[in-house]
């Protein structure tokens, strides 16, 4: 069956990257669900939560309220916390309940702006995507919605695109930068809805993931800002690994940014780049490929004859047959291990 994941758990989906972007902008964030999803973005897929505070939500629907769509409910419940929470904004994120029933978000946009005096923005998540598709949407949705004109450009100041811990396994904006010259500000790492407000100020933009690259053109549209591609946060021990390969073939796997920036640390072999999740072709060589299921991933890996394998460490259950180097690069997306986890 296409895209059936046999020894795999669930990878991260659009609604938890959706919330990872948002996690850190001082809003009230509404997950529109029962319960369940909210327990998955806030048991699995939220590593701040040991660290930050958030207002994240579940919105608790009820069997009937989900089936007759009661967005007055969801509102009325909305309208209670943002008394009790202060806020500069609400946000309601989708999940496949809301997707089943075809619920109106411009509608509970209105609504909720309405009745709460605040911004709202809904992002239409629906739980069976990537969490990348998820981040991507909501950017697009903050920079559309507060990102003011008339702000002068400072000069050496950069802007970061796709920072989320399930793009990187870092959990604080230091581990990303910290070792860049010049001043930058990671988009909803710390950082709040000021930074987005404040966007056109940057004097240029770095996409360390794809799911930033689609607000960075909406950005060098609205602004003019130039923006490049880069990973400044791969993990040193793994680095240290890769550059003693001589003469290999070698396969990467992770989100398509970080292995490229990966792979530009290996000299003299043969390198393909993979992911299971956004692939840009603007981004890769012709012989990198997006994986779509296991079958794909042990089709390619068979095909190729790879001798090293530099990947997340869970992904070894789905490999068949692979009597070859493996070498540990974790992604938080696929098996919820920050990077300086073992």
């Amino acid at each position: 069956m296409k895209g059936l994941l046999k020894h795999l758990s669930p990878l991260a989906p659009d609604d938890s990257g959706a919330c990872s972007v948002l996690y850190e902008l001082g809003g009230i964030v509404v997950i529109c669900d029962a319960g369940g999803c909210a327990g998955n973005v806030c048991g699995f897929d939220e590593p701040r939560w040991h660290e930050k505070r958030s207002a994240l939500f579940s919105a608790g629907l009820r069997d009937m309220d989900a089936i007759l769509g009661r967005d007055d409910k969801l509102v009325e419940k909305l309208v209670k916390v943002t008394s009790q929470v202060g806020a500069e904004f609400t946000a309601i994120v989708g999940t496949p309940v809301p997707a089943v029933i075809a619920t109106d978000f411009h509608a509970l946009e209105r609504m909720s702006e309405r009745k709460t005096k605040l911004p709202c923005i809904a992002i239409p998540t629906d739980g069976t995507k990537l969490c990348d598709v998820g981040e991507q949407a909501a950017y697009m949705k903050l920079f559309e919605r507060f990102a003011e004109d008339g702000h002068e450009v400072r000069k050496g100041l950069t802007g970061v695109l796709g920072a989320t811990p399930l793009e990187t396994g870092c959990t604080r904006a230091e581990q990303i930068v910290g070792g860049l010259e010049g001043e930058y500000v990671c988009f909803g790492m710390d950082s709040g809805l000021d930074a987005i407000r404040r966007a056109g100020e940057c004097e240029r933009l770095l996409v360390i993931s794809p799911s930033g690259l689609k607000a960075a053109e909406y950005l060098h549209k609205r602004f003019g800002t130039p923006y490049e591609f880069g990973y400044p946060c791969l993990p040193e021990n793994v680095v240290v690994q890769v550059r003693g390969l001589k003469k290999k073939r070698v396969l990467i796997i992770n989100q398509q940014i970080a292995a490229n920036a990966l792979r530009g640390q290996i000299k003299g072999c043969d390198v393909d780049c993979a992911t299971w999740f956004m692939f840009d072709d603007n981004n890769s060589m012709y012989t990198d490929f997006r994986i779509t299921d296991e079958d794909v991933l042990n089709e390619k890996i068979a095909e190729n004859d790879y001798d090293v394998i530099v990947a997340d460490r869970d992904l070894k259950r789905a490999i068949k047959g692979f009597e070859g180097e493996f070498i540990d690069f974790p992604h938080y997306a696929v098996s919820a291990r920050l990077n300086n986890e073992n």
